[in-house]
């Protein structure tokens, strides 16, 4: 095989305006992709995961092979898999002899550096482009972090407004603010949020199912289910989920984006959000055409400002900015551990088995559809893990393993930094520490659950309460010097000796008995 330039193709970098496919010539050039179980045991990744980037790529490469392009394809079952994508690449470049080795920048460090190292092994030109899936590019973003002690996200989506002329009013925001976080914080009457339509299905074709059968038979003990699995895994399907969100779930997605509920089915786990991210991050959807159908949504009177607005910081702001966070702090930033946490992650979350209504509800539902929305991994597992002193990396990895849409640039950000404040500040201003009454307020949990968030000691004290309260009073030294902190610190100075005690105490217990059984690695 004459091959003048082979063109790296990776699980999430899955679209024909891949910038590695300009001026590709079928007659000279080759793209490469490989399956490898690596990127499905690196961490014990959920089994809807591994088939949504496996059934992902099958049609991408039936795509590429319908329009033409020659494909080195690699399966998962292929007799000469080396494990790795590393292994792989070294593999194939001695037996395919490419002249050049082209590829757009990967999403995540370690996959960069071991591809880069193999390729420099192998003394060959290697071009890496810049990806223009994304609004802010790494070098814009290191720009814009220069000579500030302090990043914000707000700023930065302000930023990207005025530069993209998103919901902009000349040089004014519409409607005369640049955030309606206030107005988005909703939660439901107590009879629930009713009939909420659900997001389309998409029912796997023959290549999703032929990709469930090899999971459960390559990897029948990892965690979580495919029985539900329904993912979009086209470009058109993806198309359809947007249009779908659009017109049924972003009129009130604003006023309903933090709120949770328990049903008596269990069957409404994606309430008013919009299940795009996983095609987002895998680039079945531009993230231009979302803000786009969300933009035009406003104007055309099918959705608040409020709403959409919400839905736009999402995707140009958060989305943006902790890519940027990722790509300027890496690598030391996945070994970051500013609040010496420690503390193993307890067994539950590899099965959702505890007394805990909230945490029941929200690793449940995250098993059945490797899917919960923010404030379920923010406010409920990510609340817990922090409060306990669980380590960064490990909540990290298990974050990584259990949700379809995680890929790790946009995942440890969220999960180091804004969750478990193990970045000490980079990317939130304050640790997003909170009792049980906050959960009480966004969903019914509590009402199915042994435990009250009003009492922080005692039998019936839940244990969300409980470990806030200790967790201001370990931290106290450091959260002192936090000006956002002193309203919380003020409260902990008011307990009483006794109390103070008898919460420490409660808490240690508490981190006894959810000692896990299964071996973890840090």
């Amino acid at each position: 095989m004459n091959i003048r330039r082979l063109v790296i193709i990776l699980g999430d970098q899955l679209t024909l305006d891949n910038p590695a496919l300009r001026d590709f010539d079928p007659n000279q050039d080759c793209v490469w992709m490989a399956e490898v179980a690596e990127e499905s045991t690196k961490v014990w990744t959920h089994k809807a995961r591994i088939v949504l980037f496996l059934s992902v790529m099958r049609h991408f490469r039936q795509l590429l092979d319908s329009k033409g392009y020659r494909v080195h394809y690699v399966s998962l079952d292929d007799a000469e898999n080396q494990g790795s994508l590393a292994a792989q690449l070294q593999h194939d470049l001695t037996r395919l002899n490419p002249q050049s080795v082209c590829m757009t920048e990967a999403g995540e460090w370690d996959v960069a550096q071991a591809l880069q190292g193999v390729v420099q092994a192998a003394q060959l030109p290697f071009e890496v482009l810049e990806d223009s899936h994304f609004f802010c590019s790494k070098a814009e973003f290191a720009q814009h972090a220069k000579g500030k002690k302090q990043l914000r996200m707000e700023f930065f989506y302000r930023w990207m407004r005025q530069k993209y002329n998103v919901l902009m009013h000349g040089a004014e925001p519409e409607g005369g603010r640049w955030n309606y976080d206030q107005e988005n914080r909703g939660s439901f009457e107590k009879s629930g949020p009713g009939a909420v339509p659900e997001p389309i299905p998409f029912q796997p074709d023959d290549i999703t199912q032929a990709v469930i059968a090899l999971v459960e038979r390559r990897f029948p003990e990892h965690p979580g289910s495919v029985q539900t699995f329904d993912w979009p895994v086209t470009p058109e399907q993806a198309e359809q989920a947007l249009q779908d969100f659009i017109e049924y779930r972003l009129p009130q997605f604003g006023q309903y984006q933090d709120a949770m509920w328990y049903g008596p089915k269990q069957d409404q786990p994606y309430l008013y959000h919009s299940r795009l991210s996983a095609a987002m991050n895998l680039k079945l959807l531009d993230p231009r055409r979302v803000i786009a159908a969300a933009e035009s949504a406003y104007h055309q009177g099918k959705a608040s400002l409020e709403a959409v607005e919400g839905f736009i910081r999402q995707v140009l702001g958060w989305r943006e900015y902790v890519r940027g966070i990722y790509w300027l702090h890496m690598p030391d930033y996945r070994e970051l551990n500013a609040l010496q946490a420690n503390q193993p992650l307890p067994d539950f979350y590899w099965t959702g088995q505890t007394e805990m209504r909230c945490l029941n509800a929200a690793i449940g539902q995250t098993l059945r559809y490797g899917y919960a929305h923010h404030i379920q991994r923010l406010m409920v597992t990510g609340l817990f893990a922090l409060m306990l002193g669980v380590h960064p990396k490990t909540l990290h990895e298990w974050y990584l393993a259990v949700y379809v849409d995680a890929v790790e640039w946009v995942e440890l950000p969220n999960t180091l930094g804004m969750s478990q404040f193990g970045d000490g500040g980079i990317m939130a201003s304050k640790p997003y520490a909170a009792t049980g009454k906050y959960i009480q307020r966004m969903s019914n949990y509590c009402q199915h659950c042994p435990y009250n968030p009003a009492e922080r000691v005692g039998p019936t004290a839940c244990p969300f309460t409980t470990l806030y309260w200790d967790f201001l009073i370990r931290h106290r030294p450091l959260l002192s010097k936090n000006p956002r902190m002193g309203l919380q610190l003020k409260n902990v100075d008011r307990l009483d000796s006794a109390e103070s005690l008898a919460i420490q105490a409660q808490a240690d217990g508490l981190r006894q008995k959810l000692q896990p059984k299964r071996p973890q690695e840090v």
